[in-house]
């Protein structure tokens, strides 16, 4: 299918997210804001799609993205676990900085932090990947994709997502807050957040 509608649905909020740390491919649970977001944006979803008949249901392997298509798939009426998992969602690894907060990187490397504010879409931390670099796997799977479908994922794999189907600086995508309360749909080269 060349142009799927995606109902994309970042994952509910961690304690991590809360405390603005480096999150990355840590496997962080969801919180109870976070569960409280996922349970929303499912009763959200079913307003949209009903039980999203003909639908794929496609989520990174990480527990928070798991819960959160958990609790979507029962707000739509839906036998929660029956999803797919799909490792080209996994979120984009922070490599040497994941568990460190945005403030630990400005007081301890303030050049760093500088460095990655110029160069967001570029920046590739130690042993780590770079937003640049997720492009490759994730504009894979997206020509994977069959039809219309509902994916929960990460919020650097939003970004990158964003600038691929929607023609975005690099930059500028990659600085985006992609929202945790909210679900993109991106339909035909334009975006949507409900």
């Amino acid at each position: 299918m060349p142009n799927p509608t995606i109902y994309y649905i970042r994952h509910g909020q961690t304690d991590w997210n809360a405390e603005f740390r480096f999150q990355g491919q840590c496997d962080i649970p969801l919180n109870v804001k976070g569960q409280a977001q996922a349970d929303e944006n499912g009763r959200k979803l079913h307003e949209l799609i009903g039980k999203g008949e003909g639908m794929d249901f496609i989520s990174s392997p990480l527990g928070r993205t798991q819960e959160t298509m958990q609790r979507i798939r029962q707000a739509l009426g839906l036998p929660p676990e029956e999803y797919r998992l799909d490792e080209r969602l996994l979120e984009i690894s922070y490599g040497d900085l994941e568990g460190t907060t945005l403030a630990d990187l400005k007081t301890n490397n303030n050049q760093l932090h500088r460095y990655r504010k110029a160069n967001a879409w570029r920046f590739q931390p130690n042993n780590g990947e770079s937003h640049e670099m997720v492009l490759g796997r994730l504009s894979d799977w997206h020509k994977s994709l069959e039809r219309d479908c509902v994916v929960a994922a990460h919020g650097a794999i939003g970004r990158v997502l964003r600038y691929y189907l929607l023609d975005l600086d690099g930059q500028e995508a990659a600085r985006f807050a992609f929202p945790q309360d909210k679900i993109c749909i991106i339909r035909k080269g334009r975006e949507q957040f409900v």
